[in-house]
């Protein structure tokens, strides 16, 4: 569902969120942490700086933190930064290009599961992840499923 650079962002995130307000992490810290390599955590953290998300200081004291509150922060926001949005090329019974103009027989019915599955992201913050077992997702059966946080602690 999500790209592994924006899985990668989110666990970033979630580190970064339970520092205390204002702290600033190098990125090798992070990547250290995380268990993900150094180079590429740190294009990942400056692209979130780029987009606001994080805040980036310069200097033997620097470092990135959070530029908003976690709970201001939604996971496709995260998922905005990094996911590639573009048109299905091809549609899902191959008989055609994709397109919603001259949409296939299984179009309508992919288009509404594709929009359950991203809905979730648009209402669920980093914060929401590192409260455990609160969140849930109506998958028919209103089922909780704990988050990334839940699951590596």
């Amino acid at each position: 569902m999500l790209s592994q650079t924006a899985e990668h962002a989110i666990r970033a995130l979630l580190f970064l969120a339970q520092r205390p307000e204002g702290e600033a992490v190098p990125a090798a810290r992070i990547a250290a942490a995380l268990g993900a390599p150094a180079n590429y955590l740190a294009k990942t953290l400056n692209a979130l700086a780029r987009r606001g998300l994080i805040a980036s200081t310069r200097g033997p004291a620097g470092g990135f933190r959070l530029r908003r509150a976690a709970d201001r922060i939604t996971l496709a926001e995260v998922d905005g930064a990094f996911g590639e949005v573009r048109a299905q090329a091809m549609c899902l019974l191959g008989d055609r290009p994709g397109s919603g103009r001259h949409p296939c027989r299984a179009h309508a019915h992919w288009e509404a599961l594709c929009e359950q599955v991203r809905a979730p992201l648009r209402t669920t913050t980093i914060a929401d992840l590192l409260r455990p077992n609160t969140l849930e997702i109506d998958a028919g059966a209103n089922a909780g499923i704990p988050g990334p946080a839940a699951r590596a602690a």
